[in-house]
């Protein structure tokens, strides 16, 4: 019976861990591909008898109680090098704070500057901000329509930019990449520009240049307002309404044309609770998208290849169930592998998918122009030495958290859109410690990501006393990882 036991540990182990390699070499091949793109320089460009031309264009901006940062992203807006009579301005404000008065202010000021810009209030937050933008639609007078969530802070020349690529009949949407303002804030935000700078080069471009669909992030892209119809509209379905609709686009033939070389600036989540608001948010919504997408992308006519890479992009939030369950059972691999009286060299191929891994990291943030444009390669490599394995303790230690999001996505379980707050954090001198939308409760999931660290201290120990180190250093990194959660979770509460 206890060999029978090992035997299913060790399966379930090994499949869990093929299932992680894949994913890996998967992402490899979108930086082989990202590679073949640069050295090839097959970046869209610009049709450069279009670029005098100035199409009318609607900025939305949805908001709800973002009283640090909207003023700034009305002010940037308006700040745009584009002609005020062609463009058309709405701040979508379901805010329930004195953000609505900020808003009103700003609106006023720039109405009597000669702007068409609307503050548009709603009677209820339906949708959340899917619902914004879908009630937004009928008010919306432009052929393009551009949309910036509250913290992010768009650069002058975005829609001179951005609205060249449109020249193409078939380009329905256009993505710009997410720049970090508050990157060296803190070790949290430097992880977590380290993620997001894969998804930004490797990721986007690999897909673009291999062909496969892209995604519209959400943010710092602007739309054809026909192909927002033809797909369907925005809907609240999903929490991730972005990745819904961009799926669906492809799907009806648009495409979606990616500027690596066009950033937009944004704040990251400044403290740990927001992050994980934003986690939960996207991996729940991602496996939201996966249900409702991925019948229709295996029913549609793409080809096969297609399919399983818009697959595993769109089961890409499932990874950390894997992860969750992998780290779990690795305690109990260890009766198994000494009952079963085997060497832990089996596993020694899934080596790839780790080395994989660290080299699409490595790219994104070591070696790309736009991302890392300091050129001080021997500081450079020694900082992302240092940093990966810490990204990865996180990503560890944020398993649990994201699996809870993933199997209350697949199970239908609906929840609110619970916004990131952003604080206005640009430097070492600014602090969220004052804010009012810090978290003010401490849920079971902190507790249990506590229990967790310890369970993986003790997992150390049995390491040593069954005279098995193979696995000591990865939970050390678990350990590590469920640890930092915890205290900063804890750290970020407001006790107010």
């Amino acid at each position: 019976m206890i060999t029978a036991i090992y035997y299913i540990i060790l399966a379930t182990y090994s499949l869990v861990l093929i299932y992680i390699t894949l994913y890996c070499l998967i992402q490899f091949q979108l930086l082989y591909y990202y590679q073949r793109s640069h050295r090839k320089d097959q970046h869209a460009t610009k049709d450069e008898h279009h670029q005098v031309v100035f199409p009318f264009v609607t900025i939305q901006l949805p908001v709800y109680n973002e009283r640090y940062v909207i003023a700034r992203l009305i002010d940037a807006v308006c700040a745009f090098n584009y002609p005020p009579a062609k463009m058309q301005i709405h701040v979508l404000d379901d805010s329930t704070d004195d953000t609505v008065e900020i808003v009103a202010k700003k609106v006023a000021e720039y109405r009597k500057k000669g702007f068409d810009i609307e503050q548009i209030r709603r009677t209820d937050r339906k949708g959340f901000k899917a619902g914004a933008l879908h009630d937004a639609m009928d008010e919306a007078k432009g052929s393009y329509i551009a949309i910036f969530d509250a913290d992010f802070i768009p650069e002058p020349d975005f829609l001179t930019q951005t609205l060249p690529y449109f020249s193409d009949p078939r380009v329905g949407v256009v993505q710009t990449r997410w720049e970090h303002i508050n990157q060296d804030y803190s070790l949290l935000t430097r992880l977590q520009a380290l993620q997001l700078n894969v998804h930004f080069t490797v990721e986007q471009l690999g897909r673009k240049a291999s062909g496969q669909f892209l995604q519209f992030n959400g943010t710092a892209g602007i739309w054809r307002k026909k192909t927002i119809e033809e797909a369907g509209g925005w809907t609240d379905d999903t929490l991730t309404e972005d990745l819904d609709l961009s799926m669906r686009a492809q799907l009806k033939g648009w495409k979606i044309e990616y500027l690596e070389e066009v950033g937009s600036p944004a704040e990251l989540p400044a403290e740990m609770n927001g992050f994980k608001s934003q986690q939960f948010r996207w991996m729940k919504g991602g496996a939201e998208t996966a249900k409702k997408i991925l019948p229709k992308v295996w029913q549609s006519g793409l080809p096969f290849t297609h399919k399983v890479h818009t697959t595993f992009h769109l089961l890409g939030s499932t990874l950390f169930v894997f992860v969750f369950i992998l780290g779990v059972l690795s305690v109990p691999m260890l009766f198994a592998l000494k009952g079963l009286e085997l060497n832990t060299n089996i596993f020694s191929i899934f080596i790839i998918g780790t080395l994989s891994i660290i080299s699409v990291y490595y790219v994104a943030n070591v070696t790309n122009q736009f991302t890392n444009p300091k050129k001080s390669w021997v500081r450079d490599v020694i900082k992302f030495i240092f940093l990966f394995p810490l990204f990865l303790a996180m990503s560890m230690g944020l398993s649990l958290h994201n699996t809870i999001a993933v199997l209350q996505g697949y199970w239908g379980r609906k929840s609110e859109f619970v916004r990131t707050p952003k604080f206005n954090i640009k430097n070492l001198k600014d602090s969220f410690r004052k804010s009012n939308y810090r978290n003010r409760k401490i849920n079971w999931t902190t507790i249990i990501e506590g229990i967790l660290c310890l369970y993986f201290l003790f997992a150390i120990f049995l390491g040593f006393s069954l005279n098995d180190r193979s696995m000591i250093l990865f939970h050390l990194m678990l350990a590590l990882g469920y640890g930092s959660i915890f205290f900063y979770s804890v750290k970020h509460f407001n006790v107010k």
